[in-house]
């Protein structure tokens, strides 16, 4: 039977070692009654437009940091972001002929796995930082340990940041429908004209439909979140009844990692008992019977909207591992919503020692992807991307010609190497350009049935 405690009897791993569990017990517990962040209702809508997604009639933009950090909470920072987020999807719903679904990777993206329990620097070894939630980056031997306070501190950031979006979306929103909110010199730099002529083309159109009918507008306002369910303390304690059905009501749309998606694995034992949609990122590794017992597990019914499959296996490797997991959920008949991450499987480490990831690997996973769905009479439903609203110099190449030696000048992730504004509209260009070599754009989208 499960309940939303059942995962601490199954094997678990990359969590946090508590030096003082009744100071843990006692964090959980006044989590357990804390609001929730989000609603069940909205946990609904976002498994329904996740359907819709893996028909081609909406297209899911997930997007943010990889690792959020409690000092980046600020209105400056999230409206950057929000922006950024807005901006991509216009030019997505112009592109792809569909309904955009925006989905942050914020409002709780605070815990990371990592691949080693220490980091060692100089001879000394710590704890890893495994993100703001349970310790500091800072490489200090106090702040680097576990500490439960970071939970509360978690939660309270995150209702923070929902109800700036709540109150932010529509003017934001409502301000790039004018055309200043466009300059492409401001948003991507001096990049070809052909970009620049895209977006006037794409403002204009913006522009005129808001003039037209701006009720119909209302549902491109909303927005939802994600998070890796790691911190399963955490997620138990905002986990609540609802009507006789459970729901993670810390986030919108969970996922696991491929450090934690095993099927007798205690983050799959807890996520399985939830009404919320799940992603399962896919990596080179995984292999038919792994996938399989996790989606039987998680959803035995077979229900469409519940489970998206992010595919990051990286531009040389998607032409040769992609079209055997399409062909194993077609055979299958499982019924999921297929989402890309082009930047994890393209992580690199430079000359320089900094890790990075190369536009050109990014974009051409992105595109190899777009392609191969086509070819085999499948449907991506979306894409996943680490991305910030700061002009960052953490990935190397695009439009604006960023180098390794530049790397240095603008890197401030706490892990891994988001893209900056500028390579995040060049990026949804490319996409934009990708679906229409394939076909299979729709033209300007219909708002109305959204």
């Amino acid at each position: 039977m499960w309940t939303p405690t059942s995962w601490q009897t199954k094997t678990i791993e990359q969590q946090a070692e508590y030096s003082n569990q009744a100071e843990l017990d006692d964090v959980i517990s006044e989590l357990s009654e804390l609001p929730p962040l989000v609603s069940a209702q909205e946990v609904q809508k976002l498994r329904q437009l996740t359907a819709q997604a893996a028909k081609g009639e909406v297209f899911l933009l997930q997007g943010g940091d990889c690792a959020e950090s409690f000092a980046d909470c600020h209105q400056a920072s999230i409206s950057r972001k929000l922006q950024l987020m807005q901006q991509m999807s216009l030019l997505l719903m112009y592109g792809l002929g569909r309904p955009v679904v925006r989905v942050g990777r914020m409002a709780g993206q605070y815990a990371k796995p990592r691949s080693a329990h220490t980091e060692t620097i100089d001879g000394t070894s710590l704890p890893s930082y495994r993100g703001d939630l349970i310790n500091s980056a800072e490489f200090c031997a106090v702040k680097r340990q576990p500490d439960p306070s970071r939970l509360l501190k978690g939660y309270s950031l995150a209702s923070l940041t929902l109800n700036f979006i709540r109150t932010t979306s529509p003017e934001v929103f409502q301000k790039l429908c004018q055309a200043q909110q466009w300059d492409s010199r401001q948003i991507l730099g001096e990049q070809p004209s052909a970009f620049a002529e895209t977006l006037n083309k794409v403002q204009k159109s913006f522009q005129l439909m808001h003039q037209l009918s701006p009720s119909h507008w209302q549902p491109l306002q909303e927005f939802y979140t994600c998070h890796e369910a790691l911190h399963l303390h955490y997620e138990q304690a905002l986990t609540r009844n609802i009507d006789q059905q459970w729901f993670n009501l810390s986030t919108h749309m969970p996922w696991v990692g491929m450090r934690t998606a095993k099927p007798d694995s205690a983050h799959i034992e807890y996520l399985r008992g939830i009404e919320n949609p799940i992603a399962i990122k896919i990596g080179p590794r995984m292999t038919e019977r792994w996938l399989c017992g996790i989606i039987e597990q998680l959803n035995p019914i077979n229900a469409p909207g519940k489970i998206t499959l992010i595919t990051r296996l990286g531009h040389q490797q998607v032409a040769k591992k992609l079209p055997e997991l399409i062909k194993l959920m077609q055979r299958q008949d499982y019924a999921v919503t297929w989402c890309c991450d082009p930047m994890h499987g393209n992580t690199q480490i430079a000359q320089n020692g900094i890790k990075t990831r190369h536009f050109s690997h990014i974009s051409s996973e992105l595109q190899q992807t777009v392609s191969l769905h086509q070819q085999h009479a499948s449907v991506l439903g979306g894409v996943h991307l680490e991305l910030t609203g700061e002009m960052v110099t953490e990935c190397v190449g695009g439009h604006c010609a960023i180098q390794e030696k530049d790397l240095k000048t603008g890197y401030t992730s706490l892990v891994d190497p988001r893209l900056n504004p500028a390579q995040a509209i060049e990026l949804s260009l490319n996409l934009m350009k990708a679906f229409e070599n394939q076909g299979v754009t729709q033209g300007f989208p219909s708002v109305k049935n959204y």
